[in-house]
């Protein structure tokens, strides 16, 4: 373990080079975890709620510009692209590399109730929020009866 590497040193470390290059060229390759999941590995994940009054969708995407976001609703559906800037050393040796970098682009189908012109889009803390509310002909209304 401590001193000189044994024969089992250097068969672990061939296995986490193999593991590690799998990963790297199947990680794509993931089936989705549900129906409306996507891959393992899009970039950026996210989580959408709603209630009767809105939608929220929280895009969880450190180390954007969010100048550079772009960010429009058509329909119901819903899409962000920019791209995420990672600064590498060009005197390092990267064996393993976990963080997107690169262009991005999400298209997500919102429920077919929402208002397009009633979007507010806010990036603090390296999250992306977007709310959308729904429109008035899609809220519940109470009916009387007489």
């Amino acid at each position: 373990m401590f001193g000189y590497p044994t024969s089992f040193d250097t068969l672990f470390d061939d296995f986490a080079r193999i593991n590690r290059e799998l990963d790297d060229a199947f990680s794509t390759w993931g089936a989705p975890a549900s129906i409306r999941a996507v891959a393992r590995g899009s970039f950026p994940p996210i989580n959408i709620g709603a209630s009767d009054d809105e939608v929220h969708i929280y895009a969880f995407a450190p180390g954007l510009d969010p100048a550079a976001l772009d960010i429009s609703v058509q329909r119901n559906l819903l899409t962000m692209a920019g791209r995420r800037a990672i600064d590498r050393s060009e005197e390092a040796e990267y064996y393993l590399g976990e963080r997107f970098a690169g262009e991005f682009r999400r298209v997500m189908t919102l429920p077919d109730d929402v208002d397009p012109d009633r979007v507010e889009a806010t990036y603090r803390d390296g999250v992306l929020h977007v709310q959308v509310q729904r429109s008035e002909q899609g809220k519940p209304r109470q009916i009387p009866v007489q």
